[in-house]
């Protein structure tokens, strides 16, 4: 009997042993697979674009959305200035923004911009950014060869030779760069390549930047040079002008073509903080915000669509900051 017994319950584990061989490659399939986490987008790339069927519904953030790193300034290196400290200083805060786009609102490289003082004074400095510089031409930089060195170290990037406006894209923004040192009035041919730019380019959000500033403060003070520009600019909607020549940084409020506040206008910014040198400020312009002479540094964009932020980053050990932010206005 005890034998009987012992033999079922043999065949009986048996059994059981041979169903589990059988079913258990379906049971691990049935498993449901590990979930992974992944990191999400950095804010100076935007994300990968993505399609879904018609009627579906994501959550994945559009191209852009997070914006796009815009950061640069102007008057740059001055190896006459403390050994050229200053421009080693700002270069240091780029070194933070690996993946942004960087750009320059001329004189880069003191005190005539020849081809030494860029090899010597810009290339160890802001140079390791070059293949990410969309530059603007200053004054300082025309006064060797009218430009040659400056056109040579550039390349295309910095435009047309010896015209040196450009436009190009950035995230969703259309980005503008101009030359205040050829003619810039009302039927000039860069004007005229302003305009038809402009009408090609609808965008909803656009910044313009160029070397002497429209509006200022500074030593130089407000400078009619670009008063058709700027005109041209506000008629089309444009939201943000960069410039320098005024060594000092300054933020502005919106103003429409006659200087005059406005909502949907033109902010500007004075970056003459990228080393060269130090400037006082003469008196206080019309619409003047913020202004600050005691510190060289980079002016930091995130380009968003439809808005922007905006950061004042002073060189290492200094305190002086400024930031905001602020909405595209309407397309004209």
């Amino acid at each position: 009997m005890s034998l009987q017994i012992v033999c079922r319950g043999v065949r009986a584990r048996t059994v059981i042993i041979l169903l589990l061989v059988a079913i258990g490659p379906r049971l691990a399939q049935a498993q449901p697979p590990p979930t992974t986490t992944q990191p999400p987008p950095t804010t100076t790339q935007p994300p990968p674009a993505t399609t879904t069927e018609p009627g579906a519904t994501t959550t994945e953030p559009k191209p852009g959305e997070e914006g796009v790193t815009f950061i640069g300034a102007g008057d740059i290196a001055n190896c006459e200035v403390a050994g050229g400290g200053g421009a080693r200083s700002t270069a240091l805060i780029l070194d933070r923004y690996p993946n942004a786009v960087i750009f320059t609102t001329g004189d880069h490289a003191y005190q005539t911009g020849s081809e030494k003082e860029f090899r010597s004074c810009y290339e160890p400095t802001w140079g390791r950014f070059k293949a990410r510089t969309h530059p603007s031409v200053g004054n300082h930089d025309l006064i060797t060869d009218k430009g040659k060195p400056y056109y040579d170290y550039f390349g295309e990037a910095a435009g047309p030779r010896n015209l040196g406006y450009y436009s190009y894209e950035v995230g969703t923004w259309h980005v503008i760069a101009l030359n205040s040192a050829i003619p810039a009035r009302k039927g000039s041919d860069q004007m005229k390549w302003l305009t038809e730019d402009l009408a090609t380019h609808k965008t909803e959000c656009t910044l313009a930047y160029w070397h002497i500033a429209r509006y200022s403060s500074g030593a130089h003070g407000s400078d009619p040079l670009m008063a058709d520009a700027w005109k041209i600019l506000y008629d089309a909607g444009v939201d943000v002008v960069l410039a320098s020549h005024d060594h000092n940084y300054e933020r502005f409020a919106p103003m429409d073509d006659k200087g005059k506040p406005d909502d949907k206008g033109i902010r500007s910014f004075v970056v003459g903080t990228g080393g060269g040198g130090v400037y006082e400020f003469k008196s206080k312009a019309q619409n003047s915000e913020v202004r600050d002479n005691t510190t060289y540094g980079v002016l930091k964009m995130v380009l968003k669509p439809g808005s922007y932020d905006f950061e004042f980053i002073p060189m290492p050990g200094k305190t002086f900051r400024d930031s905001g932010s602020g909405k595209c206005s309407p397309v004209k």
